[in-house]
């Protein structure tokens, strides 16, 4: 198989939740590859950041922009960039959680993760999209997760959310495979991030989760790289409406 299917080089990829884990790899990934990096986050700094150095070392731009997704107002001032600008790539990774048993969850923050995991996220790629059919198509990426197909423990809000991702991305597929874009999510297993910190804090949790997976380990972030280059590349074009498990084989225990 020829290689310049996974090829990106002179693409622009737009990446949220940049500054570290999943979306710190992926965008790394991505400029590895070949593709120029617009990113995304609440604490990115303006210059000089770790993410900036990593995608500049792969001989690629990087264009950084401080978003607080939460905000719906911040949301719509970032995504007035790209009425007019050409996104090849559009990576919707930018999610956060809330852990607590469903009859404390409050509802302040029950918004506040539907606003940053759905609700953002369908502000961004309809912006982004309406470029992409105009210039013939390209490829989205959500970040779902293994909640998407499970109820999981304490984070209804969560669970909400990337349930309704996975919705979303074969809602999205339906609508657009025909203009050219391919919609598609990957659904990240048990990673060490930040997220998963609380339970890998938890002996009795951890260990229960790791012998859950047949992988034996937990997944790490650069994990995610082989499947976001596949999903952006041309190595995908006939792939759109699926969420990718990325799991160490969790969901087929």
């Amino acid at each position: 198989m020829s290689q310049n299917l996974f090829d990106l080089t002179g693409k622009t990829a737009l990446v949220t939740g940049v500054t570290r884990g999943i979306g710190f790899a992926m965008a790394v990934a991505l400029a590895e590859a070949g593709a120029n990096i617009i990113g995304a986050s609440k604490s990115l700094d303006s210059s000089g950041s770790k993410i900036q150095i990593a995608v500049e070392k792969c001989g690629r731009t990087f264009i950084g922009h401080s978003v607080d997704f939460s905000d719906r107002g911040s949301t719509l001032k970032f995504v007035s960039n790209f009425t007019e600008e050409k996104i090849d790539i559009l990576v919707n990774n930018a999610g956060s959680i809330e852990r607590a048993p469903a009859i404390e969850h409050s509802l302040d923050a029950w918004d506040r993760i539907i606003e940053i995991n759905l609700s953002s996220q369908f502000v961004l790629t309809q912006v982004v999209a309406k470029n992409m059919i105009l210039n013939g198509g390209g490829k989205i990426i959500f970040t779902a997760s293994l909640l998407s197909f499970q109820g999981g423990i304490n984070v209804p809000g969560y669970t909400a959310s990337k349930s309704a991702v996975a919705g979303l991305t074969k809602a999205l597929s339906n609508e657009w495979a025909s203009k050219g874009i391919n919609v598609n999510a990957i659904a990240p297993g048990y990673i060490a991030t930040d997220n998963t910190q609380a339970l890998r804090n938890d002996a009795e949790r951890a260990r229960s989760i790791v012998e859950r997976i047949p992988a034996g380990r937990w997944g790490e972030a650069k994990d995610l790289a082989g499947a976001t280059v596949f999903l952006a590349s041309n190595a995908s074009n006939y792939v759109s409406g699926i969420t990718i498990p990325v799991d160490g084989g969790w969901l087929g225990r």
